[in-house]
C-alpha cells in the first residue's frame, strides 16, 4: 500500500511548478470567487461518492470479484502450483471451487466498506480537495485509500475469516492443501489466505473507485451534475 502512495506522490510531482501555480492562482479563497470552496469541495466529495454508489456496490454482488477481471482474486504464487498440480492429476472441479471461495469471501466483506468511506469523505477539507483537484487521475482515490486503509483492513480481516466458514472455503482449503501435501515429493505450503483474500480485497475496491473517478476527470458526459461539471472545469485547465 505504501508503493501505491509513494507513486500518487510522484505523479503529483511530475506537474511543473509552473503550471500548479497558474492552476492554483485560479482556484477562488471566498465564497466571493465564482465558485466557493465548499462548492470545490462538495465536487470532490461528489465524485468520491460516485466511485462509492457505482463502482463498490458491484463488488458486494456474487460474482462481484469473481466474473469480474478488474479485481478478480487470483491465487498467490506459492498456490499457482497446487492449483496446476490439481489440474493435472484431474482435480480442476476442485481447484476452480477454490479460486471462487477466495472471490465469495471478499464479495462478502466488501459490504463493510461503505460507512468507513462515507466517513472519510465528509472529513475532507478544501485543502484536501486543492490538492485532489490538481492531481492525478486517481488523486481522489489516493486520498481515500490513505484515509480509510487500515480501519478497512481491521474491519474486512475478521469479516473474510467468518465468511471463509460462511461459504465452506476453509473446508474446501483445508482439502486442497491436505490433498496437496500428500502427494510425494511436493514442498508442504500453509498459507495465510485470510490476509492474502484481505489485502487482495482491498485492493479491488480502491481499483473500482479510481475507475469511476478517471471517468470523471477525462470524460464530459460522466460529469452528471452541474458541481461535477462546474468543479471539473477548473481540473480540465491544468
Amino acid at each position: 500500500m505504501i508503493k501505491k502512495v509513494s507513486l500518487a506522490l510522484c505523479m503529483l510531482l511530475a506537474v511543473s511548478c509552473a503550471e500548479l501555480q497558474q492552476v492554483v492562482n485560479q482556484l477562488p479563497t471566498s465564497t466571493e470567487g465564482v465558485l466557493s470552496n465548499e462548492t470545490i469541495a462538495n465536487g470532490l466529495k461528489e465524485a468520491l461518492d460516485l466511485g462509492i454508489e457505482k463502482q463498490v456496490s458491484k463488488l458486494t454482488a456474487t460474482d462481484g470479484f469473481y466474473k469480474n477481471d478488474l479485481v478478480k482474486i487470483l491465487l498467490p504464487e506459492d498456490l499457482q502450483k497446487v492449483d496446476k498440480t490439481l489440474r493435472d492429476i484431474g482435480l480442476g472441479s476442485l481447484a476452480d471451487e477454490g479460486l471462487k471461495v477466495l472471490n465469495r469471501a471478499a464479495e462478502d466483506a466488501v459490504s463493510e466498506a461503505t460507512p468507513i468511506f462515507v466517513n472519510a469523505v465528509k472529513e475532507m477539507t478544501f485543502a484536501d480537495a486543492k490538492n485532489i483537484l490538481l492531481g492525478s487521475n486517481n488523486a481522489a482515490t489516493t486520498y481515500l485509500e490513505t484515509k480509510t486503509n487500515t480501519e478497512l483492513y481491521a474491519k474486512f480481516n475478521p469479516v473474510i475469516n467468518e465468511s471463509f466458514k460462511k461459504v465452506g472455503a476453509d473446508k474446501i482449503w483445508s482439502s486442497i492443501i491436505t490433498k496437496y501435501n500428500s502427494i510425494p515429493l511436493t514442498n508442504k505450503v500453509n498459507p495465510d489466505l485470510t490476509d492474502y483474500v484481505t489485502e487482495e480485497a482491498l485492493s479491488g475496491v480502491y481499483k473500482m473507485i479510481a475507475i469511476e473517478e478517471e471517468e470523471i476527470r477525462t470524460k464530459y458526459s460522466s460529469r452528471t451534475t452541474d458541481v461535477l461539471k462546474k468543479v471539473f472545469a477548473l481540473q480540465d485547465k491544468k
